[in-house]
């Protein structure tokens, strides 16, 4: 592997969550950053939505509970950006950020394409954070 390309695992970073597509950041939102107004609405009409109840896999969950919504939008917002559809996408991701502080990134692998979804898996990961590795340096001898 080419350190220049591969992610490292690091300590938490509360401020930071990350979306990493076959260990390729996409996403990364900061929550530092205020939330204006209608997207803070828009959030909630999302939770709104879900209390109506969510499919998740196979099952239909009447009372999702804050992990099972957050596994609902996670795959939501990954089936999103493989679409192509990021203004969505990214209002899923900052409902992820936002609704669980403690999460540290979406992680996602497998094979993207239609015939072949079966391969693909997404991870909540609440116990590391990533961030870029440094570019490789040589060793010089003199």
């Amino acid at each position: 592997m080419q350190m220049d390309q591969q992610l490292t695992e690091t300590k938490l970073n509360p401020d930071m969550f990350y979306v990493v597509l076959n260990d390729e950041p996409l996403l990364e939102f900061d929550r530092k950053k205020p939330v204006p107004g209608h997207q803070r609405q828009y959030l909630d009409n999302m939770d709104s939505q879900m209390d109506q109840g969510i499919q998740l896999g196979n099952d239909f969950i009447e009372s999702p509970n804050p992990l099972q919504r957050s596994q609902f939008v996670a795959n939501s917002l990954i089936n999103l950006l493989l679409k192509g559809e990021y203004s969505t996408a990214i209002a899923m991701c900052t409902y992820l950020a936002k609704r669980l502080p403690e999460l540290q990134q979406v992680k996602a692998k497998g094979i993207f394409s239609d015939s072949k979804k079966d391969e693909l898996s997404i991870e909540l990961v609440f116990d590391r954070s990533y961030e870029k590795a440094q570019l490789e340096k040589p060793i010089k001898f003199h």
